[in-house]
């Protein structure tokens, strides 16, 4: 560009300076206060879009003003490597999808340096590196010994196109998958799960510890999903109540016992397991074609479903008793009752519940009351307070007493127990696809399920499978793969073809980064402890619940096992999630077809222009629009300081005494330092751009004056200007500061702003009459109450509307207000 800044050759000059010197290499033992910043790591799609470009400036600007601080910043890079794009590509292609894998790694790594992102490159960690999968089947390992690993048959969601197994929170609302868009299907399959459920309560309660947005904390705790009521047992029976030798018992739990006086009903999920023993051979056929028709609906269509409930639940030609009245119920399936949920089986109190008021309206069942309305109610179902009715040695009490009071009666009686109920549901693990880490478990006919010998890991995934859109994964077919020798009586056996969900991979990389170099243990218990918790954790909004949750685990259960110190029970101690990019209110995605190349930028206005409109855009946690992204303002505010500093905008700088003019750039420059420190604590990126452009605009003023500006005035505003926007705009800075001082500018103490300085001499007083503002006046900042009255009595503007009066009140503030009443 034209002045002689020419950003490409700059950044790319600063960008090899940054890599060959190891500028932000950083050592475990580095004596400086330890702050681990870390940016979710990426999944290697290809070169960067400006969702990373925004991630990875807010990571880099704590990286470099910490580093400036003071403090050792731990800021690392990987790849979350593994997944399904890059099977499908090779499904397309037959390109393996390592070597697919690493070509994209690449293109991302030359990305990120182009943005100017600093990182301890030494510590990269894929996902796919057999080192890091021998390190992730280590973990498994430890957690299959301490019983956190195990198996059993499970209803799945199963991605007819992905050909693959979904968590829940991979199925759209509208039952489709996340990924591909197919209408999700159920499958009965042996599946690996992590016992996540133990760790429910302390998963819960340490939210309050954690520096997180609320909304993020919010979302934790409703996927928890803590209730507490009772569990008791439904005997089966015949109609009129009378026992049923040999019969079943449906378990059910409730959050309203004290309701249960009013159960005139009760429901089991359609795959319940009782569901066969519980059907009448007279009605096996309708329950049957029935338990058919939901098993092919999504849990989301069952749960959010509007359909009449005469067609979304059927008797079972059973009945069971209710242990509070002796009677007997009739006992339905439901769609609405999950199998995954609870017991799977719910008492229906229509009376206190809409929907199981209008399924007792649809198949004629009873409706018995057992809360007070309120006088006047005219409605249906009431889930309101009030005493309560028709039931027994409850009548009377007011809820929670009544809850109390029921729990007590049926622990007393032998019929049921208190509960602690949670929505959260153990972490399904297994994947049926070939590009994953796999599962280290060998399958022996005699000895059954066997761990591989850690001395035997890693068991990596064969180069010579073949892709193929199975409902199989591709390692069934590989015999090298799957045949193998027990480790326990050294007879034939098979290995396990699934391999793990990637969550996995991202639930400890954060701690492999402290010691990427470990070879006897997956880190050292002292790295972990030099670095963890992450002191800033960056990332999307989208990962509130997955990543996060199954990291938070991760964590916890390792320190269980002593793994990871004991006193590190959390990952991440403060989050910050930011917005999205979007173009034209829509979110930018590949699949969406709107990206825009962060590369266009690049290669004209450059990589310190781009991060500049990233951050000035609006906060960084807002959504962002790209259409009003003013990328060439920007660009100019760089050029304008870069000609600044080239003496090549007015008057050649003299020696010369100082000046009040001195003296107000002088005060400029030292408020900006504080301004910007102070922005930059709380993440207000917005506002320190502003204030660097707002204190460029006064510059350029101060040396286009009349007076020559001062040379020793004007090279100090540089310099601080330099130094405060050094990180956010790396290269110019680094650029600048090399030519006017030979050394590397973010190799500097963060600036300290002078308090003298900070101090202003005059402020603006408002003066009001009747409360009026008619007059705004510069006083000296130390005014007192009797000099602001004066000085606003002085007024002519204050005077003319006083018309002569004398004010019969006066209000000073001194020194910002002073309100006249007359």
């Amino acid at each position: 560009m034209a002045d002689g800044y020419d950003p490409q050759t700059i950044e790319a000059t600063w960008q090899q300076y940054w890599l060959d010197h190891g500028s932000y290499d950083v050592d475990n033992d580095d004596p400086r206060p330890h702050l681990y910043v870390l940016c979710m790591y990426p999944y290697p799609s290809g070169r960067a879009h400006m969702g990373h470009v925004r991630n990875y400036t807010f990571g880099d600007i704590i990286t470099r003003y910490r580093t400036m601080r003071g403090s050792a910043v731990l800021s690392p890079m990987g790849f979350d490597s593994f997944g399904l794009p890059a099977e499908n590509a090779a499904i397309r292609t037959g390109v393996h999808p390592r070597q697919f894998t690493d070509e994209r790694i690449e293109e991302l790594r030359r990305s990120i340096l182009r943005i100017g992102g600093v990182y301890d490159w030494r510590r990269q960690v894929t996902s796919h590196d057999p080192d890091y999968i021998r390190w992730t089947q280590w973990i498994f390992l430890k957690l299959h010994e301490a019983g956190l690993a195990y198996r059993r048959s499970a209803t799945v969601n199963w991605d007819p196109v992905d050909q693959t197994v979904l968590a829940n929170e991979q199925v759209l609302p509208d039952g489709t998958a996340e990924r591909s868009g197919a209408l999700v299907e159920k499958r009965d399959l042996e599946q690996w799960f992590f016992r996540i459920t133990d760790y429910a309560d302390e998963l819960l309660a340490d939210l309050d510890g954690l520096q997180w947005p609320e909304k993020v904390k919010v979302m934790q705790r409703n996927w928890i999903g803590r209730s507490e009521g009772a569990s008791f047992d439904l005997a089966q029976c015949a109609a009129d109540g009378t026992p049923v030798e040999g019969g079943s018992t449906v378990r059910v739990f409730t959050t309203r016992p004290d309701t249960s006086f009013g159960m005139t009903y009760a429901v089991v999920a359609p795959e319940h397991p009782l569901v066969p023993a519980l059907t009448t051979d007279d009605r096996r056929d309708e329950v049957e074609a029935f338990v058919t028709r939901v098993r092919a609906t999504s849990e989301v269509d069952r749960l959010g479903a509007e359909g009449s409930l005469d067609k979304r639940g059927v008797f079972t030609g059973s009945y069971v008793r209710n242990p509070f009245t002796g009677g007997a119920v009739p006992l339905y399936l439901a769609d609405y009752v999950l199998g995954t949920y609870g017991t799977g089986a719910v008492m229906a109190v229509p009376a206190e519940d809409q929907r199981d008021w209008d399924f007792a309206q649809a198949h004629g069942l009873e409706v018995i009351r057992t809360v007070q309305p309120p006088e006047g109610w005219e409605g249906e179902a009431y889930t309101g307070d009030g005493p309560h009715i028709n039931s027994g040695f409850l009548d009377g009490l007011q809820r929670d007493e009544a809850i109390a009071a029921a729990i007590e009666w049926l622990e007393r009686e032998g019929h049921g127990e208190r509960q602690v109920n949670y929505r959260l549901r153990d972490w399904l693990v297994s994947r049926q696809r070939f590009w994953g880490c796999p599962i280290p478990i060998v399958y022996c006919d005699n000895c059954g399920p066997q761990p591989v010998p850690e001395a035997d890991l890693p068991v990596l995934a064969p180069d010579d499978v073949e892709f193929l859109p199975t409902g199989q994964s591709p390692l069934l077919f590989n015999d090298e793969f799957l045949h193998t020798s027990c480790p326990a009586c050294d007879g034939p056996a098979r290995r396990e073809t699934d391999t793990m969900d990637t969550f996995v991979d991202s639930s400890w990389y954060f701690l492999r980064f402290c010691d990427p170099w470990s070879d006897d243990a997956p880190f050292s218990p002292e790295a972990a402890a030099a670095w963890m918790p992450v002191g800033e954790y960056i990332g999307g909004v989208e990962h509130a619940i997955l990543h996060l949750l199954y990291a938070r685990f991760f964590t916890k259960a390792l320190a269980d096992l002593g793994v990871v110190p004991a006193d590190i029970r959390e990952p991440f101690a403060r989050l910050f999630t930011q917005g999205m990019v979007r173009l034209g209110g829509t979110r930018m995605s590949k699949s969406k077809g709107n990206l825009v190349a962060p590369e266009d930028i690049l290669d004209d206005q450059g990589a310190d222009a781009l991060r500049l409109a990233h951050l000035f855009v609006g906060p960084p946690a807002d959504d962002v629009d790209w259409e009003g992204v003013g990328i060439d303002g920007c660009a100019r505010f760089l050029q304008r300081l870069w000609r600044l500093a080239h003496d090549d905008v007015g008057a050649t700088p003299v020696e010369r005494e100082p000046t009040d003019a001195d003296l107000a750039v002088r005060r400029s420059a030292h408020q900006l330092v504080a301004r910007v420190g102070e922005d930059y604590d709380r993440w207000s990126y917005n506002t320190a751009v502003a204030a660097c452009m707002e204190f460029l605009n006064e510059l350029y003023r101060y040396v286009q004056a009349d007076e020559p500006p001062r040379r020793q005035t004007l090279d100090e505003a540089l310099d601080l200007l330099v130094l405060v926007a050094a990180p956010m705009v790396p290269h110019i800075t680094a650029e600048l500061w090399q030519r006017r001082h030979g050394d590397h500018v973010h190799a500097q103490p963060w600036p300290t702003a002078d308090p003298a300085l900070l101090v202003e001499d005059t402020v603006t007083m408002v003066v009001q009459v009747n409360g009026k503002v008619r007059d705004r006046l510069e006083v000296p900042a130390d005014t007192d109450a009797a000099a602001a009255e004066a000085l606003a009595l002085a007024s002519e503007k204050v005077q003319g509307h006083l018309g002569g009066a004398t004010p019969r009140k006066v209000i000073a503030r001194p020194p910002a207000l002073v309100n006249l009443v007359v």
